[in-house]
C-alpha cells in the first residue's frame, strides 16, 4: 500500500493497538490514517500541529493521544478521536526538538538539536530528568526498561548511555569520524548497533562503550534509520532509498527488501501486530509493506553477501546478558538538573 503525503515526512508511528498510522510532515502538519489489508488507507485527521516543521510523532496514553515535536521548541498533545489539541508545552526545550521516544506508559523522552535530552512524566506533568551528553543534534534514542537506561546517538559521532535512576550520563563513546544517525539493541542486550553517515554499521559491546568492537560494511550511503526484527536481524533504511535485511554476528547484509526509488529513507516502524512495515522517504510517500510477504519473497540464499568485520569479535561475548526491551514506537543532556513544568499535558 502506498500513501502519497504530498509533503516531505520526517517521522511516523503506529498506534499501539489499532490499525492507525501517523506521519509528521515538514509543513508542520500531522496526518493520521486508518489502514487495512483489503482496503486503501483512509486519512482520518489533518492537523496543523506546528508553525514550523513537525519532526517527531509518537502515540501515548494507550493511543488516546499523539505527541508531536518541532523546531519551534514545543510539544503538542492531540486527541486521536477528535483531532483537537489537548495541551501544548511551549518552550519544552531551548533549541529545536528533533526526536521523541516512548519510555513507559507515562514517560517520554525528547531530544533537541544541541544535544539535550529531557524525560517527561505525563502523570505529574513535569520534566523529571535532563541530560547534557552531546555536542550536536540527538539523532535517535532507545530505552532499556530493565535497567532504566536511555541510549542516544548524535551528530557529534558519539553514543551515550544515560541512567534515569542516577540522573546522570553513565557512559559516552569516543567521537566517531561519522555522524551516528540511528541505533538498535541486539543479541539479547549484548550489542548496540549504530548507523553512520558514511554507511558502516558500528557495533558496540554492552558495558564497553568507549569504542566500537565491529564495523559492518556494505551500505553505500548513510544509514538513517534502523529497526530491530529479532535478536539476530535488523532492517536498515539508507540514503540510497533501499530497505535492507541485515544479520548481526555473523555480520552480513542478507538481502535488499524494498526501495523508494533512490530517495532517502527517513523512517521505519512496525504496526502494532507486526503485520506491516511502514517506511517514509523523501519521495513524499508512506509505504506499508506486508512483512510476511516481504520476507518470504526475499529468502534467496545466493544473494546473501557476507561482510567481514574490522575486529576479531565473534558470537562469543564475555559480558552478562542484560535484558532489554526497547520501547515500541523506531535530533542534546544536564547531568544533575531537575525541572518542573506546570500543566504539562493536563488532560492526558
Amino acid at each position: 500500500m502506498e500513501i502519497n503525503l504530498g509533503k516531505l515526512p520526517f517521522d511516523l508511528d503506529f498506534h499501539p493497538s489499532s490499525p492507525l498510522v501517523a506521519a509528521a510532515l515538514i509543513s508542520g502538519d500531522l496526518y493520521l490514517y486508518r489502514y487495512g489489508a483489503d482496503s486503501q488507507p483512509e486519512r482520518l485527521l489533518q492537523v496543523s500541529a506546528h508553525e514550523e516543521s513537525c519532526r517527531a510523532v509518537r502515540f501515548v496514553d494507550s493511543g488516546r493521544a499523539v505527541l508531536t515535536a518541532s523546531p519551534d521548541c514545543s510539544i503538542l498533545a492531540t486527541d486521536v478521536e477528535t483531532g483537537r489539541a489537548i495541551a501544548r508545552l511551549e518552550e519544552a526545550h531551548e533549541n529545536s526538538i528533533n526526536r521523541l521516544v516512548n519510555l513507559t506508559e507515562t514517560t517520554i523522552a525528547s531530544g533537541d538539536d544541541e544535544g539535550c535530552i529531557k524525560v517527561w512524566d505525563t502523570r505529574h506533568r513535569s520534566c523529571c530528568n535532563s541530560f547534557d551528553a552531546h555536542e550536536d543534534f540527538v539523532s535517535d534514542m532507545t530505552f532499556v526498561s530493565g535497567t532504566k537506561q536511555l541510549l542516544a546517538t548524535s551528530g557529534d559521532g558519539s553514543l551515550s548511555v544515560c541512567s534515569l535512576r542516577k540522573n546522570k550520563v553513565q557512559a559516552r563513546s569516543e567521537f566517531s569520524e561519522d555522524e551516528l544517525l540511528s541505533l538498535v539493541i541486539m543479541k539479547g542486550g549484548k550489542k548496540v548497533v549504530c548507523g553512520s553517515q558514511n554507511g558502516p554499521l558500528l557495533l558496540y559491546s554492552w558495558g564497553h562503550f568507549e569504542d566500537c568492537s565491529d564495523r559492518l560494511l556494505g551500505h553505500p550511503m548513510s544509514v538513517d534509520t534502523l529497526l530491530k526484527l529479532d535478536e539476530d536481524t535488523l532492517i536498515s533504511g539508507s540514503e540510497d532509498g533501499v530497505i535492507r535485511l541485515v544479520g548481526i554476528l555473523p555480520n552480513r547484509i542478507i538481502q535488499p527488501l524494498a526501495e523508494h526509488s533512490e530517495y532517502p529513507i527517513e523512517g521505519l516502524a512496525f504496526s502494532y501486530d507486526r503485520k506491516f512495515l511502514g517506511s517514509i522517504s523523501h519521495d513524499q510517500m508512506l509505504k506499508l509493506w506486508d512483512v510476511e510477504e516481504l520476507l518470504n519473497n526475499n529468502q534467496t540464499e545466493p544473494n546473501i553477501k557476507q561482510v567481514e568485520a574490522d575486529s576479531e569479535d565473534s558470537d562469543d561475548m564475555d559480558m552478562d546478558l542484560i535484558p532489554c526491551q526497547p520501547a515500541k514506537g523506531s535530533t542534546r543532556m544536564d547531568g544533575n538538573s531537575r525541572y518542573s513544568t506546570a500543566n504539562f499535558f493536563a488532560d492526558l
